[in-house]
């Protein structure tokens, strides 16, 4: 079954440009259905971790590979917050480093855009067998690639400078899953 997603733009920092995707005519992109039930509640501490993760990736080193963790099948496909406890900003608990279980599923497109899809708490080793991260896990992959299949046909264009992407206003991406 053929799905469609609009690209939207999210907000801009120095050094990245973050985007989403809204799914078949839905008024919110994955990123805001990622913060609607993550930002209040129980994830709350873990979601603030990664916004702060992508305002430092934002303002201070742009999207460099090494602050994306390799979750997918797909090389492109990547999650925040990067691996590591003791990486700054840290995830505290009582004041202890730890590990944040939150995923959110990313396509690191180059130094400057990146688009962020959705994600839930991760219990299982692989984000395929969770039952709470399956889905936005297989989403993700899905959507990477045809995101990389539309910049190789050309559907979605780099400025100049190829720190911002242009689509034509009623462009819509068609995937599958």
């Amino acid at each position: 079954m053929n799905n469609f997603a609009e690209i939207k733009p999210l907000f801009k920092y120095d050094k990245v440009a973050y985007y989403s995707l809204a799914i078949d005519g839905n008024s919110k992109t994955l990123f805001e259905e990622f913060q609607i039930k993550h930002q209040q509640g129980k994830n709350k501490d873990k979601f603030h971790h990664i916004i702060r993760w992508l305002q430092t990736i934002g303002r201070r080193y742009g999207a460099q590979s090494r602050f994306f963790r390799n979750e997918a099948y797909s090389a492109d496909t990547t999650a925040l917050p990067p691996t590591g406890k003791d990486r700054n900003p840290a995830y505290k608990v009582d004041g202890i480093n730890t590990s944040n279980d939150l995923r959110l599923y990313c396509l690191r497109a180059n130094e400057n855009v990146v688009f962020l899809f959705g994600g839930d708490i991760k219990t299982t080793a692989k984000a395929q067998d969770c039952p709470n991260v399956q889905s936005h896990f297989f989403l993700a992959n899905a959507l990477t690639y045809t995101i990389d299949k539309a910049f190789k046909d050309k559907e979605i264009k780099w400025i100049e400078d190829y720190t911002l992407i242009e689509v034509d206003d009623n462009y819509k991406l068609r995937f599958e899953l």
